[in-house]
């Protein structure tokens, strides 16, 4: 187990019986988990089902507390050991339901190619939610073998990035591929995040030296490409780390990160503080340190503009999230009386 991660740490977090094991692939609420023992398909037992929420059940990554079934290479789940790290973002659509995209991770690997597919807007939205998970950002760049220059694309990513690691890569010539087995040595997890058609699956078979991941072309005039992914899976890599790959993400919304926006947009909050009024609305106040910024060019105005839009972002999130539970308490409670009135009256 320990070339999957186990380690000192996870066993003493085991507070439940059963025997150990990760989660490496998850299908319609059935999960295959790797134990000491061989790898048993696994469910959620009846109790957990009832007691835990569908957003507490397990994911890709995690470690769960599993009892074999007798005679059979089938598993049942009774617990989850608490995470080291989670991976999240807020599902499509006008919920404010968040689905988790990776857990129990050391290094979550931003992905984007050197073609019509860097953003770094979208950047700057991997960044905050790779802060606030608990897992250490890299951003890698794929496809410099097809790139003349990349000068440009690495001072835009060091511009919004501050400390974080950047490696631009070429699944085609090697180039860069050693340098991310290293950060993965040792048994590490790494997750890579990142839009369809920039070359996730063709990095985890550069970094596995082989065919583990099926490749689809992509559209030369605007270089996006189709969802080859389309499942998380947890890969065991020749070179001792391991690698959740994740289906391609048309689109990032934040959930609750205002931690994970304050070490994003660090330059910002310092900014921010440095004003002459603490209420300060960095609008025309003066020693607005803001302000002062954007007219010198210290910060740029789009950044700013970005970090506006974020921090309004997260406080509708905010605001749906404390609607959302007022309303399960309304029906919790609503359903509760339902159920006593139906109750049969005693007779004295």
């Amino acid at each position: 187990m320990e070339q999957y991660g186990w380690n000192e740490s996870w066993q003493e977090k085991v507070t439940a019986p059963g025997t150990p094991g990760r989660v490496t692939l998850e299908h319609k609420n059935l999960y295959r988990v790797i134990t000491e023992n061989g790898e048993w398909l696994s469910s959620l037992s009846g109790k957990y089902r009832h007691e835990h929420s569908h957003q507490e059940f397990p994911s890709v990554g995690d470690w769960v507390m599993v009892e074999q079934m007798p005679g059979e290479e089938k598993g049942i789940i009774h617990s989850i050991l608490p995470r080291s790290s989670q991976f999240s973002r807020k599902a499509a659509g006008d919920t404010s339901e968040i689905q988790t995209i990776a857990v129990n991770v050391d290094y979550v690997f931003l992905v984007m190619s050197l073609n019509h597919d860097f953003n770094i807007r979208r950047l700057e939205r991997y960044l905050i939610a790779s802060w606030d998970s608990g897992a250490n950002p890299v951003i890698v760049l794929t496809k410099k073998d097809q790139c003349t220059d990349i000068e440009p694309y690495l001072r835009e990513v060091e511009s919004v990035a501050f400390g974080v690691p950047v490696y631009a890569v070429s699944n085609v010539t090697g180039e860069g591929i050693d340098e991310l087995q290293q950060i993965l040595s040792d048994a590490k997890t790494g997750a890579l995040l990142g839009s369809s058609g920039v070359g996730k699956s063709s990095l985890i078979n550069a970094l596995s030296g082989s065919q583990l991941m099926a490749v689809q072309e992509i559209r030369e005039d605007d270089s996006k490409g189709r969802h080859t992914t389309t499942h998380r899976e947890l890969v065991l890599l020749p070179t001792g780390g391991l690698l959740i790959d994740t289906p391609g993400m048309r689109e990032f919304q934040l959930g609750d990160y205002s931690e994970g926006v304050e070490s994003s947009f660090s330059d910002v909050e310092a900014l921010a503080d440095a004003c002459r009024f603490r209420d300060c609305s960095h609008g025309n106040e003066p020693g607005c340190a803001i302000q002062e910024a954007l007219a010198t060019g210290e910060l740029q105005r789009d950044r700013y503009q970005s970090y506006l839009k974020l921090k309004r972002e997260l406080a509708h999130m905010e605001r749906k999230s404390d609607l959302a539970a007022q309303k399960a308490e309304r029906d919790k409670w609503k359903q509760i009386t339902k159920e006593y009135r139906k109750r049969p009256v005693k007779k004295r």
